[in-house]
C-alpha cells in the first residue's frame, strides 16, 4: 500500500494544470492520497474538483466567515478502490470523520473513542493559564484542517498545520492550541490499542538538518520541540518515517517559497511529515519489540519529480519578472507499507463526498439538464420534419426566392461599403453562403460597378478587410511591445544596482503595517545559500520618496 501526502497549493489550478482531477491522482499512483491547502468551500464542492472514477473522497472545507480564512485551507483524501461497496480494501475506509476535536456535526469514528475534551469542557491544557472553552476548542475545526480515515488496520490523520507569525500572538495561541488538542486525540487513541498514521503539511521543520541555512537557535522554537517531543527518540510514540529512514540525508526539502525562486538554489525547508505510530499487526508479535513501523514500512522518500521548474526556467528567475514556475510549491512525500492483510466487507462511509448534498445535488442537475437537452432535440427533428412534409417549394420558386436574395444582398452589401463601420459589419457576413463581390472587383476604377460571381460568396471581401485589420493589428502589437522594451530600458538604467552583483534589483512594496504601501528594492536573483555567491545577496533599499507634507 502506497500513501501521498501533497500541499497543493490550490486543487482548482491544479486539476486545471493536469487536465482533470483523474489525472492528478493517476499522476501520484498511490492507493491513498492526502491534498492539504485545497482552497475550496462547501459551495465550491463539485463533480469536476472531488469526483474522480476509481476514487473515494473525503473532505474537510474552511467554515470560517473570516475574509482571510475563508477558503484559504482545507484537506482532500482520495481512496483508490476497484468497489465502494462491498470491499475488502484496506485503502477503502470502514468509517471517516471532519476535524478532530469530536465536536463537529456529522459521522465519527466511533461514539466510544472520543477523548475526554469531546466531553468534558472546559479544559485546563499544559502551556495554557487559563481554561480552555468548548467555543475555543471548536474553532480549531472551523478551518477545515483535518480529516480523519479509520482503515481498520490504522486510522489515518490528513492534517494542514497552522501558519503563525512570530509578531502574531493570536495565531501562535491557535496553533498551539491546535496542536496539543490533536496530541491528546492521538494519545487516547494509542491508549486504545490502535495504530496511528499522521500525514500532511505541519508548517513546522523539527531539526536543523530539515532547514537550509539554520541558525543556532532554530531547534529552541516551541513548535519544533513540540513536534521532536513526539518522537521516539525524544521518548515519544511516532517515527518520523523519511527521517527514520534517512537520518543523514541532507538538502532535501518539501516546501519552497514562492516569492524568492527558491527552487533554482534549492533553499527549503522539510515541513510535510508522515509520522506513524502502533504496535505490529502480526498477532504472534509482542507490542514492545515490534512496531508497524519496523514489520510494515519499507519505503519512504520525497517526490522530487513533483518539484517546480526545470534548471533552464528556473536558471531565469530574476525576480519573477520573466518566468512564472507552474505547480505547488510543495513536494510530495510518500510511504510504502507492506504485508496489510484484507478486510472484512464493508462499503463506502456516510461522510463520503458522494453523499454530501452539494455534490449530489450537483450530478442530478446535470443528469437533469441531459434529459431536458435530449427532449429539445427529439422535439426539433420533429418539427422539422413536419416543417419539410408542409412547405416544400416547388423548383421555379426556389429559383425565383434565390435570385431575389442575391439582389437584396448586393445592395446591402454596396450600402455597407459607404458606411464608416463597413469592415466591422462584413466581418459579421463572414460565414454567409450567399452571391458575393469577386477578389477583381477591388481593382476596378473608382464608380465602377464591381461584378459577382454566381459561385462565390462574401468571404472574398471579408478576407482582404480581415487581412487589413490583422495588419493594422500587428503593426500596432509591434509598436506597443517596442515601447515596452524601451520603458524596461529606461526603468533598469534607473533602478539602483544591488550590491553583491551590480545588478539592476527589482522593486517591491510593503503588503501591511505602517509602511504599508512604500517602495523598496531588493536583490533580483533567487535566494539561496549564504555561502552560494550566485544567489541572491540580500541588499535592500528603501526607495526614495518626498513627504506628502511638502509642496
Amino acid at each position: 500500500m502506497k500513501i501521498v501526502t501533497y500541499n497543493i497549493n490550490g486543487l482548482r489550478p491544479r486539476v486545471a494544470q493536469y487536465g482533470s482531477l483523474l489525472r492528478l491522482l493517476n499522476s501520484l499512483d498511490a492507493d491513498i492520497i492526502c491534498f492539504q491547502e485545497t482552497k475550496i468551500t462547501r459551495q465550491d464542492l463539485s463533480v469536476d474538483l472531488t469526483t474522480a472514477e476509481g476514487y473515494e473522497a473525503f473532505v474537510s472545507c474552511s467554515r470560517s466567515s473570516s475574509k482571510t480564512r475563508g477558503g484559504y485551507s482545507g484537506v482532500a483524501t482520495f481512496c483508490r478502490v476497484t468497489s465502494a461497496f462491498s470491499s475488502q480494501e484496506v485503502a477503502l475506509p470502514v468509517t471517516a470523520e471532519e476535524g478532530f476535536t469530536g465536536l463537529l456535526e456529522g459521522p465519527k469514528i466511533s461514539d466510544k473513542e472520543l477523548p475526554e475534551f469531546s466531553i468534558e469542557v472546559p479544559l485546563k491544557i499544559e502551556g495554557f493559564e487559563e481554561v480552555i472553552t468548548k467555543e475555543e476548542i471548536l474553532k480549531l475545526d472551523s478551518e477545515g484542517r483535518c480529516v480523519i480515515t479509520d482503515h481498520g488496520h490504522f486510522v489515518l490523520f490528513n492534517i494542514y498545520g497552522p501558519r503563525a507569525e512570530a509578531e502574531d500572538k493570536e495565531r501562535i495561541r491557535f496553533k498551539l492550541l491546535f496542536f496539543k488538542i490533536l496530541q491528546k486525540r492521538w494519545e487516547f487513541l494509542l491508549n486504545l490499542g490502535k495504530r496511528v498514521v499522521v500525514v500532511g503539511d505541519f508548517n513546522i521543520a523539527p531539526f536543523a538538518i530539515d532547514r537550509c541555512d539554520a541558525d543556532a537557535d532554530f531547534e529552541k522554537n516551541m513548535f519544533r520541540k513540540w513536534l521532536r517531543s513526539l518522537l521516539r527518540n525524544s521518548g515519544g510514540c511516532f517515527y518520523d518515517v523519511f527521517r527514520s529512514k534517512h537520518p543523514e540525508r541532507k538538502g532535501v526539502y518539501t516546501c519552497f517559497s514562492q516569492r524568492i525562486g527558491a527552487e533554482e538554489f534549492n533553499y527549503g525547508s522539510r515541513i510535510d511529515h508522515i509520522l506513524i505510530a502502533g504496535p505490529c499487526i502480526h498477532e504472534d508479535h509482542e507490542v514492545e519489540e515490534y512496531s508497524i513501523f519496523d514489520c510494515h514500512v519499507t519505503h519512504c522518500d520525497i517526490l522530487t519529480e513533483f518539484k517546480r521548474g526545470s534548471s533552464d526556467t528556473l536558471s531565469k528567475w530574476n525576480g519573477g519578472r520573466s518566468t512564472k514556475l507552474e505547480g505547488s510549491d510543495h513536494i510530495p512525500v510518500y510511504v510504502k507499507l507492506t504485508d496489510i492483510p484484507d478486510l472484512p466487507v464493508h462499503s463506502t462511509p456516510a461522510l463520503a463526498v458522494r453523499y454530501l448534498p452539494e455534490v449530489r445535488g450537483w450530478q442530478q442537475s446535470i443528469v437533469s439538464f441531459l434529459s431536458k437537452s435530449q427532449s429539445l432535440q427529439q422535439k426539433e427533428v420533429a418539427l422539422n420534419l413536419s416543417s419539410e412534409t408542409s412547405s416544400e417549394l416547388s423548383s421555379s420558386q426556389q429559383n425565383q426566392g434565390y435570385t431575389t436574395a442575391r439582389n437584396q444582398e448586393k445592395k446591402q452589401f454596396f450600402a455597407k461599403r459607404k458606411s464608416p463601420h463597413s469592415i466591422k459589419d462584413t466581418k459579421r457576413a463572414k460565414g454567409s453562403s450567399s452571391s458575393q463581390l469577386t477578389i477583381k472587383s477591388f481593382f476596378k476604377q473608382p464608380g465602377e460597378e464591381p461584378s459577382f460571381s454566381s459561385d462565390q460568396n462574401f468571404s472574398d471581401e471579408v478576407d482582404i478587410c480581415n487581412s487589413q485589420d490583422v495588419i493594422c493589428s500587428k503593426e500596432k502589437g509591434n509598436a506597443a511591445l517596442l515601447e515596452w522594451q524601451r520603458i524596461q530600458e529606461r526603468m533598469k538604467t534607473s533602478l539602483p544596482l544591488c550590491k553583491g552583483h551590480r545588478e539592476p534589483c527589482v522593486a517591491r512594496s510593503v503588503k501591511k503595517g505602517g509602511n504599508i504601501g512604500r517602495l523598496f528594492y531588493v536583490c533580483a536573483r533567487a535566494q539561496g545559500p549564504a555561502t552560494n555567491p550566485e544567489a541572491n545577496c540580500n541588499h535592500f533599499q528603501w526607495a526614495s520618496y518626498k513627504s506628502k507634507d511638502k509642496k
